[in-house]
C-alpha cells in the first residue's frame, strides 16, 4: 500500500549548518573512520562545489572535528579521511606539537565552533621527530621544535621496537597530554563528557592507522 501524506516517512533534518554538524563525539569519529576506510578502498566520494556551496562557506563554517597534525607533505587530513571543504578544522605543524597558536586554534573550534572531537595525527617517518633523535639542539625556532618533541624522545628510547616508530608513537601521546595540560578549557570539555581528544599514527606505507591515546 503507497505511503500516504500522513504516514510517508520523513527526511532527516539537515544538520550539516549547526555546530559541529550536530555530531556526538563518538558520531563525529565514526564520521572520520568511514572516510578512512574510504580512502583506504580507494572509493573516495566525488564531490563538486558548485557556486551555491561557494556561497554557503561564505557565511559560516561548520566542521564536525578538528584535527592537529604534521605539516609533511604526505599527509593531507582531508585526503586520508575523505572529507570535504568545511568538514574538518585542521591545525598543521611540523611534528605535530601544540603550541599556543595551536592551541587557541582548537580551543576556538570547541568553544565557537560546536566540534566535539579532536584528533593528533603523527606519521610514519616523520622527519620532524627523527630530528629530534639525531640532533640535541639547535638555535631559533627549529631549536623550539626539537625541545618540544624532546621529551617523547626520551620516553622512546626506554621502549622496546624501532626507535623512530617508538617516538612518533611517543610524541602524539605527548600532544594529547599537552592538550589537556595546558589548556583548562579543553579539558574542562572533556572532563564534563563533551569533547573526546584522541591520538592516531597513520602509516604512509599501508595507508593504515594506529590509535595510541584517547581521552574522554
Amino acid at each position: 500500500m503507497p505511503d500516504t501524506p500522513d504516514t510517508a516517512p520523513t527526511a532527516p533534518p539537515d544538520r550539516s549548518r549547526e555546530p559541529g554538524q550536530g555530531l556526538t563525539k563518538e558520531e563525529a569519529l565514526h564520521r572520520l573512520l568511514e572516510g578512512h576506510w574510504r580512502y583506504l578502498e580507494n572509493s573516495r566520494l566525488q564531490r563538486t562545489v558548485t557556486a551555491a556551496d561557494r556561497g554557503l562557506h561564505a557565511q559560516g563554517q561548520y566542521p564536525f572535528a578538528a584535527l592537529l597534525g604534521c605539516a609533511d607533505s604526505r599527509v593531507a587530513p582531508e585526503l586520508i579521511f575523505d572529507q570535504g571543504q568545511g568538514d574538518l578544522f585542521v591545525v598543521r605543524v611540523a611534528g605535530n606539537i601544540i603550541g599556543l597558536s595551536g592551541l587557541a586554534s582548537l580551543e576556538y573550534a570547541v568553544q565557537n565552533l560546536g566540534v566535539r572531537l579532536i584528533v593528533v595525527m603523527g606519521h610514519e617517518n616523520c622527519g620532524a621527530v627523527k630530528a629530534a633523535l639525531d640532533v640535541h639542539d639547535a638555535p631559533g625556532p627549529i631549536g623550539y621544535l626539537l625541545r618540544e618533541i624532546a621529551p617523547a624522545v626520551e620516553v622512546a628510547r626506554t621502549a622496546p621496537g624501532p626507535l623512530l616508530d617508538r617516538a612518533v608513537e611517543c610524541n602524539v601521546k605527548h600532544t594529547v597530554n599537552n592538550i589537556l595540560e595546558r589548556s583548562e578549557t579543553l579539558k574542562k570539555y572533556v572532563d564534563d563528557g563533551q569533547l573526546r581528544v584522541v591520538g592516531i599514527v597513520y602509516r604512509l606505507s599501508s595507508g593504515d592507522i594506529e590509535f595510541h591515546a584517547t581521552a574522554g
